[in-house]
Formats: C-alpha cells, sequence, structure tokens
C-alpha cells in the first residue's frame, strides 16, 4: 500500500465507525441507497445461495450438492443481477454479495436493489469488511449470536459510506484486479502446501519401506498396499504386536454425560499436530471413567481416530489427569514392546496406510476403521534401534517441510490480512487509488 496516499481534504464526521471523509463523500442511511426487493412466485429460476467465503452463488457450486431448498419455492424472493443479498441470520459473519446472477433464493435472505445511481460492487467490499460487518451486527437482535437476524427495517437504519460514483467506479476496478492478483497469489501458495504435504508423505512412506540404509535391500511382499519392504523388517498384523480397544456400545456417552471438571474425555477433535489440547477436551464423572478400565489413559499411549476423518493420530503425552475416549478414537498399546509408538505413529501418517484404507474400506459414504480391520493391517516391524533411527529421520525431514509449510502458510495469512486493510482503507476513504490521487 505504499504508494496509495490519502486525499487531499477531508471533512469531520459526527458518526461512530467514521471520523472524517474525503470531501464529495456523503455518510446516507441505508434507506436513501436501497430498497427491498421481494418478488415472489418464479418457481422457475435459477437457485442461488449466499454464501460467507464467495457471496452470492449458484446452488449448483456449492460443495454440498445435496438439494437443501423447499420443494414448495412459491415463498423463494428473486435476486436480479446487479442486486446485493444478505443472510438475515449470517450478515455479522460476512454472508452477503453481488450478484452476477438472476435467480431466487430462501426466504431468509434480504435483496437489496439501488435506489439511486451506485457501483453496487462498491458497497459489496465495503458491506464486507470487519467493520461493517461488526456494525451490523450492532442491529441485529436474538438471544444467543447463532439466533441474531439483521432484518430489513433495521438495516435501512444504517448508515453507508457513499463516495462520488467515478470514485465508487475506481476504487472497483482498483480492488476487482488487486483481487485476482491476490487470489492467484494465494492459489499458487496453496498448491505449494499440497506439494509439500505430498511430498512429505512420500518421504515418510520412503523412509519406512527403505530403512535407514544409503543402499537399501528390497524385497517383495504379498501386502497388496505394501508391495515392497527392506530385508530387515518382519511383516506382522497388528493385531498380533498390539492390543486394541476402544469405547464399547453399552459404555457409550450422550452430551448429558459431560461435565465441566472430573476425567478427561478425548474425542477426535481434540486431536492437533500429533497430540491432545487438553484446552478442548470435555469431562465426565469418575463413575463414567471407571465402568471401562481397558481405555483408561496412560502417559505414551497411541490414539487413532476411527470415525469422520479417520487415521488421524496422537501420542498422550503430559496427561494432566485421568483420561478416557470417546467413541470415534481408539487405543494402541504394544503387547510385548516389539514396536514404538512413534514408529508406528509415522506408519500410519504414511501411503502404507492410506492404501490401507482404500483397499479395506466399505463404499460406505461414511467412513470407520473396524477394529478388527484394522487388527488385520500389516506393517513392517524392524528391531526397536533400528525404529528409532526411522523414527530420527523421518523427524529431521518432516521438521524441514513443515518449516516450508509454515511458511507458506504465513505468507496466506498475512495477504489476506493486507486485503482487509487495503479495502477499508480504500471504501473508508483513508486511502485514494492510483489515478484518483490529487496534486
Amino acid at each position: 500500500m505504499a504508494k496509495l496516499k490519502p486525499y487531499n481534504k477531508y471533512t469531520p464526521v459526527a458518526y461512530d465507525y467514521v471520523s472524517q471523509l474525503p470531501d464529495g463523500w456523503q455518510l446516507l442511511p441505508n434507506i436513501a441507497v436501497f430498497q427491498e426487493r421481494i418478488e415472489r412466485g418464479l418457481i422457475n429460476e435459477e437457485l442461488l445461495s449466499v454464501t460467507i467465503g464467495r457471496g452470492v452463488i449458484r446452488q449448483t457450486d456449492v460443495d454440498i450438492k445435496k438439494d437443501s431448498s423447499n420443494e414448495d419455492k412459491s415463498k423463494y424472493k428473486l435476486i436480479k443481477v446487479g442486486d446485493i443479498a444478505y443472510n438475515k441470520m449470517r450478515m455479522w459473519q460476512g454472508a452477503l454479495g453481488y450478484s452476477d446472477y438472476q435467480g431466487i433464493s430462501s426466504p431468509a435472505y434480504v435483496i437489496l436493489k439501488p435506489k439511486m445511481k451506485i457501483n453496487p460492487r462498491y458497497f459489496h467490499y465495503m458491506f464486507r469488511t470487519s467493520f461493517y460487518t461488526n456494525y451490523s451486527k450492532r442491529f441485529s437482535y436474538g438471544i444467543v449470536d447463532d439466533q441474531l437476524s439483521l432484518r430489513y427495517t433495521d438495516f435501512k437504519r444504517m448508515y453507508s459510506i457513499v463516495p462520488p460514483i467515478e470514485v465508487q467506479n475506481s476504487i472497483v476496478a482498483y480492488l476487482d484486479k488487486k483481487n485476482d492478483e491476490i487470489d492467484k497469489f494465494i492459489r499458487n501458495k496453496e498448491r505449494l502446501i499440497e506439494i509439500l504435504a505430498e511430498q512429505k508423505k512420500s518421504e515418510i512412506t520412503r523412509v519406512i519401506i527403505e530403512g535407514i540404509n544409503d543402499k537399501p535391500n528390497l524385497i517383495e511382499t504379498d501386502v497388496p498396499y505394501m508391495p515392497l519392504t527392506n530385508n530387515i523388517s518382519k511383516i506382522k498384523r497388528l493385531k498380533y504386536i498390539a492390543s486394541l480397544k476402544g469405547r464399547i456400545g453399552f459404555h457409550g456417552l450422550k452430551t448429558g454425560d459431560f461435565t465441566n471438571e472430573g476425567p478427561f474425555l478425548i474425542t477426535g477433535t481434540d486431536f492437533i499436530d500429533g497430540k491432545i489440547n487438553w484446552d478442548t477436551c470435555v469431562h465426565i464423572t469418575m463413575k463414567r471413567y471407571n465402568e471401562d478400565p481397558y481405555i483408561q489413559l496412560k502417559e505414551g499411549d497411541f490414539l487413532i481416530t476411527k470415525d469422520g476423518t479417520i487415521g488421524k493420530t496422537a501420542i498422550i503425552e503430559n496427561l494432566p489427569y485421568e483420561a478416557s475416549l470417546n467413541s470415534g478414537v481408539m487405543l494402541v498399546r504394544s503387547l510385548r514392546g516389539e514396536f514404538l509408538n512413534k514408529y508406528l505413529f509415522w506408519i500410519i501418517n504414511s501411503r502404507i496406510f492410506d492404501e490401507f484404507v482404500e483397499i479395506t474400506k466399505t463404499g460406505s459414504t461414511i467412513m470407520h476403521l473396524y477394529q478388527h480391520s484394522f487388527g488385520n493391517f500389516k506393517i513392517p516391524i524392524p528391531d526397536l534401534k533400528t525404529q528409532d533411527k526411522i523414527v530420527q529421520e523421518i523427524e529431521k525431514i518432516v521438521s524441514t517441510m513443515n518449516l516450508a509449510i509454515s511458511k507458506a502458510e504465513k505468507e496466506i495469512s498475512s495477504i489476506k490480512e493486507y486485503r482487509e486493510a487495503l479495502i477499508t482503507d480504500l471504501v473508508a476513504g483513508k486511502l485514494s487509488v492510483p489515478q484518483l490521487l490529487m496534486n
């Protein structure tokens, strides 16, 4: 933003979210700029959705393909090209946008059509800034955040910054160009992260398969998800070297069993980077904890998720108190000390396990790692000393790649912060786009 400069002259404004505006700019009530469009009964029009991330989009472009609309669409509202639509329950979270399409939308949306000559895309940018969504939250009514609703009768009482139309056009043209550049930058960084993650998994797999020898001696196996392994490892089914325990049906838990204190209850959502986030764990009573001694956890225990996103792994570290497992998590313990938990951790995070899951999954849309299937998972088992060296080598490789991934993630975060600041400064008149700079 170094090339952008403030306007030459400003006029004081007595309003809470803005203290001054460039000469010629106005602060107008929304009722002076927009009126509500309420046109119904056009049931054959294309279905549109209002999203937080992408604004107004075709419902066919929503990632979830299931049609969640009502069969009776007679009360659905018409959106025309150039309108702005917002979700009454999610305006304060940024669920709004300019529409490039004509179609119909849920009755829960408010449709705005301009009453004066404006560039609606300027308002699209302004309404989605954090300062304006926070402002809209104050006009939304509800007992809790999830029930907040911004009705048109309240929206029209709010105020918006309205530059001259030629300034609106210049700001939109500049931001459209910048947005395209930023989106391309983000896509490239996201692709880089994907490539690095793929390379990391490949390297983990390579080290496990080849071992730590410079010139590995590989042998063929009859395991479809591990056709080669090193000649110093024995291939063993997990059920012969480990106990596998999970919360069984009659010990199942419901939300009403959760407490504010007592033993920790670990769920898959508590897994963060191979560890347990104790701050997010709920609690259960000591009575419920004692019902199943087989899943009472110890320091160093190995856990794996078996529902939803299966294969998330964690090793118990710094166990703060008694802890047990929810139904979606399995406990794995070595029976005779034949494997290191960290070695098993990296096997589960390798392509060996990915291929195993692909081969053994039942085709159900809901993925589940069954205990008997996981017990038949065959893994290479070298001696413990070799396992430790493999773990050290993998951790060295992973550390380097994680630094590169972290750098790319920080660059994405920084460019998003830059975009938010740029949009805010331009729509609020703090900075002028280059073609509007004055001598």
